[in-house]
């Protein structure tokens, strides 16, 4: 989804950034995946795809030094929103207030920045679903019933309203 709206939002061209959690995690690998299977196909060019370990220092450090070597850059996906918003502030610090950044999880702070244009976009998950899914879930497997080994659950993408 991240990658679609960046796509679309880029008119799929130009360099990107990649902030990644914490190695190895499923978090990282899912969003990371999912991400890359956003932009394929288009002419879109990761120039730097970093650790930044889901953290917001994190994220404005790794995003500085990435601009000590590169500062054509239209868009930054950040694979949470903690790390979308020190890249943010990095960015900031550097002028570059018009390159397109977008997280993932939908914090108050990352919606927040969403509603006031600093970030364009976050994506959110639904917990509530997730959840509810859970349990309607768990009764059936006590029930006996076979279930689904995945269920996903559709996720939505905030923009500004």
């Amino acid at each position: 989804m991240a990658g679609e709206y960046i796509v679309e939002q880029l008119g799929g061209e130009g360099n990107i950034v990649e902030l990644e959690g914490i190695a190895g995690s499923s978090a990282a690998r899912d969003r990371g995946e999912g991400f890359a299977q956003g932009i394929k196909g288009s002419n879109l060019k990761t120039v730097s795809k970093q650790t930044a370990d889901f953290d917001r220092t994190k994220g404005l450090s790794v995003m500085e030094n990435i601009l000590q070597g590169n500062k054509d850059i239209k868009a930054v996906f950040a694979q949470n929103d903690e790390m979308a918003l020190g890249a943010q502030k990095a960015l900031a610090d550097a002028g570059m207030k018009d390159v397109l950044i977008v997280g993932f999880d939908a914090t108050d702070d990352a919606v927040k920045a969403v509603e006031e244009g600093t970030m364009a976009a976050t994506i959110a998950q639904q917990p509530k679903l997730i959840g509810s899914l859970g349990i309607e879930t768990a009764i059936k497997i006590l029930d006996g019933q076979n279930v689904d080994e995945f269920i996903p659950v559709e996720l939505q993408l905030v923009t500004k309203k």
